[in-house]
């Protein structure tokens, strides 16, 4: 008895927050008292708004109450410790709000160190000693403290579940395998644990090996950034370099017009300086003869006019050509038209091989290719809007709808020369250059060809030199009638699918991917190719037979 009535002074006289004796103890409005730190550390900073509590009866104060030392609760804790009273061992804590309380103690609990499954309840160490010491408790399962054991019983027959039902994939009691679940595929919970034991170290083996993977991807994903980062920047000091150069030599080559041009003015002026003083030259002569032939006018004695006049008369040739007075004034357009034409040049091959370079910028691409779309909404996000070049199209077609269609006519039009249009194949190409993600429609009547093709497609010759699919460098699908054919590289290759006079064409040039579609009401793929494209392309036509066939490349909305 006087045991446990050292225990309780014990618990009198201890913080409940730090669980220590008191130390500078205050009281608050309530009557429980505590530390004067851990008072303060549990309510915090100074705030008028905050509302504080208690943290045992957890009575709440509006004002922040204030705190002043109980001196003769401080006294008596002096001749307590001086006694020899201590505060009560780290075992026998009391439990709080965050910890699991044994269901054994009365008053005030202390915390749990296990649980029990077979009694569904949980001890602190004292209470716990039985299951150490008593043979009766050497079966039951301790774990770690608990709060949801009540889980464990089943609220029917308030009994604990040690089965499971495979059927209906639930924990159940014994007296629910014989009652509800009779006939159920039923186990004991410990061997579906085992059986979901392995389930569980499968499904973490399989996490684990995938956490490595991505890991192992993470790294290489890392070194990869770093990679393009080097690659960008040596690529932009390069094109730097190239580009300096590239105007260093228009510099130059500006230069050398304008020394040239400059030289050849000095020389012209000489030449013109030279010729002009020859003609004041002869000016002077002229004004001096003219002078003497108006004094021998004058001259009444006609022997002595006789005599003079031949010598007088005679006239030194001219030092100029008439010709000189219609030369046309040009001097140095011409070299400004050569310049210009340069310039003309030098922008078609800019203009030509810039695509080519935007589309070496767009193929670094370290990541998986997006999926092709699915549905007719998703291609339309791709849509490009193409119109045909007049300069490709063979002299037997005729472009209309703002160059968008295309037919086969019976006479010649009367395109002028051009070095890209087809001469003997009925085909034209569009103006625009593929990359990227594209997807177009034509819409056909009679028998044509939906292609694709590089620029550098040959333009002369026969169908098997020029005819798009008979070479390597165009990809085309034959509609005629209602069936279809592809042909690439002169190899043709049957397909099946639904007649329509619509053709949908998706171009994923990154990914090498060109498919081509039926369309109706709904998208039906046709063919499928998988390549590697080393050029841009260019969307194409071929009126193959039949006079009056056409197709137009469709406004997508």
């Amino acid at each position: 008895m006087a045991q446990k009535g050292v225990e309780l002074d014990r618990e009198s006289f201890s913080c409940s927050i730090c669980l220590d004796l008191l130390k500078d103890p205050v009281a608050i409005p309530c009557g429980h008292s505590y530390c004067m730190k851990c008072i303060q550390s549990f309510w915090g900073e100074e705030d008028e708004e905050k509302i504080h509590s208690c943290p045992q009866c957890r009575q709440t104060f509006t004002a922040r109450p204030v705190l002043v030392k109980n001196t003769m609760l401080a006294a008596l804790m002096e001749e307590l410790k001086r006694s020899g009273l201590q505060a009560a061992p780290a075992d026998h804590c009391c439990a709080g709000a965050e910890d699991v309380a044994c269901d054994v103690c009365t008053g005030r609990k202390l915390k749990a160190v296990k649980s029990c499954l077979f009694c569904v309840a949980s001890f602190c160490e004292q209470h716990l000693q039985p299951h150490y010491d008593s043979a009766a408790f050497k079966k039951h399962k301790l774990v770690d403290p608990s709060k949801t054991l009540q889980d464990n019983m089943c609220s029917r027959h308030d009994e604990v579940m040690k089965m499971f039902c495979r059927t209906d994939q639930q924990c159940i009691c014994f007296l629910c395998s014989v009652d509800q679940h009779k006939g159920h595929d039923t186990v004991s919970a410990a061997a579906e644990r085992t059986e979901r034991q392995r389930e569980l170290e499968e499904s973490r083996h399989i996490i684990q090996q995938r956490i490595q993977d991505a890991e192992k991807d993470v790294k290489m994903l890392e070194q990869e950034a770093k990679n393009i980062h080097v690659s960008a920047d040596q690529t932009v000091e390069d094109c730097e370099k190239t580009f300096s150069q590239l105007i260093r030599l228009l510099q130059e080559r500006s230069r050398d017009v304008e020394q040239q041009v400059r030289s050849q003015q000095q020389t012209e002026v000489s030449r013109v300086r030279e010729l002009q003083e020859k003609l004041e030259q002869e000016i002077a002569e002229l004004k001096r003869t003219d002078g003497q032939l108006e004094q021998l006018s004058h001259t009444e004695d006609h022997t002595e006019f006789l005599l003079s006049f031949p010598s007088l008369s005679a006239l030194s040739e001219s030092t100029h050509s008439s010709s000189f007075h219609t030369a046309p004034l040009r001097y140095f357009e011409d070299v400004t038209a050569a310049v210009s034409e340069a310039r003309d040049k030098l922008q078609d091959i800019l203009t030509e091989t810039w695509t080519n370079i935007s589309l070496r910028v767009t193929e670094v691409d370290v990541l998986l290719p997006q999926p092709e779309p699915t549905t007719r909404a998703a291609f339309f996000r791709c849509s490009r809007e193409l119109t045909l070049d007049p300069n490709t199209a063979n002299t037997w077609l005729l472009l209309s709808e703002g160059n968008r269609k295309v037919t086969l006519m019976k006479k010649e039009q009367p395109y002028s020369e051009h070095p890209d249009r087809f001469s003997i194949c009925w085909q034209v190409l569009s103006r625009e250059s593929l990359t990227g993600r594209c997807y177009w429609e034509v819409e056909r009547r009679g028998d044509v060809c939906v292609a694709v093709a590089y620029k550098n497609i040959s333009r002369e010759g026969f169908s098997y030199e020029s005819g798009f699919g008979n070479n390597d460098k165009s990809w085309v699908l034959h509609c005629s009638g209602n069936s279809y054919s592809f042909r690439h590289n002169n190899v043709e290759t049957p397909v099946s699918g639904p007649p329509s006079s619509r053709v949908g064409v998706f171009l994923d040039h990154t990914a090498g991917i060109l498919s081509f579609y039926s369309v109706s009401e709904t998208m039906t793929l046709l063919h499928r190719v998988q390549t590697t494209f080393t050029q841009p392309l260019l969307a194409g036509v071929w009126c193959t037979c039949h006079t009056g066939g056409s197709a137009e490349l469709m406004k997508l909305k």
